[in-house]
């Protein structure tokens, strides 16, 4: 099959994961945001005159307190901008897969979210993003939604980069050991997705590195993988940060549909975090 792949979000830290790994499967496009802005109405039309046979739509506003802050700057971009993305897969026949997040789940349960779980946002952003999974169902014949949790890579902003940050400036870390999840590696997301562009897969997917863990024991996982001392990370609550936007306590994603593929596992989360160490460290500083 000849693909022609549009990518959104291509400079993000998903994209340039995802770029490389799908150009394997065919021609890849991915405009930057001046050629391309899913916030502008002019979207839907600029996507149709690329022709894709295959959209993988990774843009999206994904700064939490940002999005609670500022409700239309969240809806513009993952719930209208992505309505433009869908609009434009129907017009063309392409399929279209939408990143999505754990964070559609209030976090009440205690084992993993399986993808027919009703979500029940605490959120804007989660909230937002919802939004944007109904509009891929309801416009688009052919579409898949992959839900992932805690993304890191090596651009921009995320956890793992910002306390590596922290240990380089040398001070206690305090991380709240309440909220449990599993962080995932964008690299290891990105050769899943190009999996699932393969075999042109449709239905809602839950992807991430294998296992589980709160975000006070994943950064003191960093801590041993680049030589520091992990007393140095000090367990707090998340009520003593204070942020505008409630998190889910536990987003731990089940991979049933992934399964169902007959696909294996990503790796486990602590081996996705030392490659990801091993390969770049010091990281960038976030902006």
């Amino acid at each position: 099959m000849d693909r022609h792949i549009l990518v959104t979000g291509g400079h993000g830290q998903l994209g340039t994961e995802l770029i490389p790994c799908l150009s394997k499967l065919g021609r890849v496009m991915s405009p930057g945001r001046q050629e391309l802005d899913l916030a502008a109405d002019a979207a839907t039309a600029g996507i149709v005159a690329l022709q894709p046979t295959h959209v993988v739509h990774a843009a999206a506003a994904t700064d939490v307190e940002r999005c609670e802050q500022d409700p239309s700057w969240a809806y513009a971009v993952n719930a209208a901008g992505t309505r433009r993305v869908a609009e434009a897969c129907r017009a063309v026949g392409a399929w279209l897969l939408y990143v999505s997040t754990d964070y559609v789940f209030d976090g009440s349960k205690c084992t993993p979210y399986m993808e027919g779980d009703p979500p029940a946002p605490l959120n804007v952003y989660g909230r937002s993003k919802l939004a944007g999974e109904v509009q891929v169902q309801a416009l688009v014949p052919q579409w898949a939604i992959v839900r992932t949790a805690w993304l890191y890579g090596h651009v921009g902003r995320n956890f793992v980069a910002t306390i590596l940050k922290r240990l380089q400036a040398g001070n206690l870390l305090t991380v709240v050991a309440d909220q449990t999840g599993s962080p995932s590696y964008a690299r290891d997301l990105a050769e899943g997705i190009a999996q699932l562009v393969a075999r042109q897969a449709t239905g809602i997917f839950h992807l991430t590195n294998s296992g589980s863990c709160s975000r006070f024991e994943c950064a003191q996982a960093i801590a041993r993988e680049v030589g520091a001392d992990p007393a140095r990370v000090v367990p707090i609550t998340s009520d003593a940060l204070a942020l505008r936007a409630r998190r889910p306590a536990y987003s731990v994603l089940a991979h049933t549909a992934w399964k169902g593929l007959g696909l294996p596992p990503l790796r486990p989360w602590d081996a996705a975090l030392h490659a990801r160490l091993a390969r770049d460290w010091p990281c960038p500083t976030p902006d």
